[in-house]
C-alpha cells in the first residue's frame, strides 16, 4: 500500500529500524519489531547506510518486515550510487512488493574522498525525480529539517530544497529529529507559504545517553535546548545514563503531545531499535 493513501488516518505512529551489521544480533532485533506491532506501525522505514554500505542488509530486513505484515518503506540514497545500483536495488524491491522508498541524499562513507555529489544524482531531488521517471508505481518520500540542514547556508535555501524534492514527485516529508516543537511548526508554515502542501510527518529520537546526543547532534545539525541539554547533565551528574534515559523519555512524551495537540499528522519514532523505550514513551502519550 502507497503510505500516501494512509496518512489522512490520524493521529498515527511509524518506527525507524536501522539493520544490525552482525547476524547474531537479528534474532534480538527482529523480537523488537514483534513488539513494537503493538504500536499499529502506519509504516516502518528502514535505514540504508552511508553510502549505500547496508545495503544487502536493507534487503534482508525489509524482506522480513514485510512477511511480518508490516508496509516497509527502505531509504535509498543516491551518494556515490549508480543508475545501475539504484536500478537493481528497486527492482529487488519492486519482487518483494514493497510500494514505498524514501529518497535521501545521504551521507558519504568515511573512505570517500572529496565529498558525496556524483553527476547523475547530486542532490536527493534528482533521485526522486529518477525514481518517479523509471519507477512511477513507488511512493517517495523525503526527509526534511527543522532546524536547516547542515549545508545550508540559509534556512530559506534549505526550504527550497525541500520544496524541490517535492516538485520533483515527493509525496510527503518525514522530518530529521529535533527538540524543539517550534522549529517543527516554524518549517510547516514555512513550506506551507512557498506552495508545499504535502503531508509533513514530525520526527522524533528519545535522548538515551549524553553521549548518543552529542554524536547525534554533529551528525544532523540538529539544536538542542540549553534547558534540556542542562536537565540531561544534571541528570547523568546524579544517576549516569539511566536518569538521563529518562529525562529524554519524559521530554519526548511532551513533545509528542505538543506536536498532536497542534495538529501534526502522526509521530515519527526513531526506535534505535529500542523496543522497551518506545514502548514506554507511546504508554506515557496515551491512546492516540
Amino acid at each position: 500500500m502507497k503510505i500516501i493513501t494512509a496518512l489522512p488516518r490520524r493521529p498515527f505512529y511509524s518506527l525507524e529500524f536501522f539493520p544490525p551489521r552482525e547476524e547474531k544480533a537479528l534474532p534480538a532485533f527482529f523480537n523488537a519489531v514483534a513488539k513494537l506491532k503493538a504500536l499499529d506501525p502506519l509504516f516502518a522505514s528502514v535505514t540504508y547506510g552511508a553510502g549505500g554500505s547496508t545495503r544487502q542488509n536493507t534487503l534482508n530486513v525489509t524482506a522480513r518486515l514485510v512477511a511480518m505484515g508490516i508496509n516497509t518503506m527502505p531509504h535509498l540514497t543516491c551518494v556515490g550510487a549508480s543508475r545501475a545500483a539504484l536500478t537493481s536495488f528497486l527492482l529487488s524491491l519492486r519482487e518483494l512488493g514493497v510500494e514505498n522508498v524514501m529518497a535521501l541524499r545521504g551521507d558519504p562513507p568515511k573512505d570517500m574522498p572529496g565529498g558525496c555529489r556524483n553527476q547523475d544524482f547530486p542532490y536527493a531531488a534528482d533521485l526522486v525525480a529518477f525514481v518517479r521517471r523509471f519507477f512511477p508505481e513507488f511512493g517517495v518520500a523525503v526527509a526534511g529539517y527543522p532546524g536547516g540542514h547542515p549545508d545550508a547556508p540559509t534556512f530559506r535555501e534549505d526550504r527550497l530544497f525541500t520544496k524541490n524534492k517535492i516538485d520533483a514527485g515527493a509525496e510527503f516529508v518525514v522530518t530529521q529529529l529535533f527538540f524543539d516543537v517550534r522549529e517543527y511548526f516554524e518549517m510547516v508554515e514555512q513550506l506551507r507559504a512557498m506552495g508545499v502542501q504535502k503531508p509533513i510527518v514530525p520526527g522524533i529520537l528519545p535522548v538515551l545517553s549524553l553521549n548518543s546526543v552529542r554524536r547525534i547532534l554533529g551528525l544532523c545539525g540538529a539544536n538542542i535546548p540549553g534547558r534540556l541539554y542542562l536537565a540531561l547533565e544534571e541528570a547523568h551528574a546524579k544517576g549516569g545514563d539511566k536518569a538521563v534515559r529518562e529525562v529524554g523519555v519524559e521530554y519526548a512524551v511532551r513533545q509528542i503531545r505538543r506536536l498532536l495537540d497542534s495538529g501534526a499528522p502522526g509521530i515519527h519514532l526513531y526506535t534505535l531499535n529500542q523496543a522497551a523505550t518506545c514502548l514506554s514513551i507511546a504508554e506515557a502519550v496515551g491512546p492516540l
